[in-house]
């Protein structure tokens, strides 16, 4: 085991359910075109990023990583941003989508650790994402997540999302959905 892997602290079984459970409702949402609740999902100091994905020679990429935050991101989001793209999804102009996306989110291989405050958590994923439109567009995106999710009354909200694909170019038309 990595030096890093021994810092983390994983929560108790029953914490480990009820963080996948809120992820995993995240999703159904998603799915379900629940923008708004989805939404109210994400802390107000939420960054959601997604950052291009570089290919660099193997020595280069221990030093430097397949990604940097001074590059393209497919999002760097705050609050506000979720929010106009959550509002433009939800304009009859939006001809992009429509007819609507179908989307099928997946979440599997969920760790999840204490974070360094009490009430947070800090969550590392996989992620499948379908999405169908018209007859026969079928794209499928594949990644990983690290989120950090911080404790809010009964439930959880969502401060940090770092998604990662393994592509270096994106494999569809577009990302018009969240993941």
């Amino acid at each position: 085991m990595t030096a890093l892997y021994d810092e983390l602290r994983p929560v108790s079984a029953e914490q480990h359910y009820r963080v996948s459970h809120f992820l995993n409702y995240e999703y159904r949402l998603l799915d379900d075109e629940r923008f708004d609740d989805w939404l109210a999902l994400m802390h107000e100091e939420i960054h959601y990023w997604m950052p291009g994905i570089e290919n660099r020679r193997r020595e280069n990429r221990l030093e430097h990583g397949f990604y940097a935050a001074d590059h393209m991101a497919y999002f760097d989001d705050s609050l506000r941003d979720l929010g106009r793209r959550v509002a433009r999804f939800q304009q009859p102009s939006a001809w992009a989508e429509n007819p609507a996306t179908r989307n099928v989110h997946q979440l599997t291989n969920v760790e999840v650790y204490y974070g360094e405050t009490d009430g947070e958590y800090i969550v590392h994923s996989t992620f499948q994402s379908v999405r169908s439109r018209g007859l026969d567009e079928e794209y499928v995106i594949y990644g990983r997540r690290q989120d950090l999710i911080v404790q809010d009354g009964d439930s959880f909200k969502i401060k940090k999302r770092l998604i990662l694909i393994p592509n270096a170019t994106l494999t569809c038309k577009n990302i018009n959905t969240f993941l």
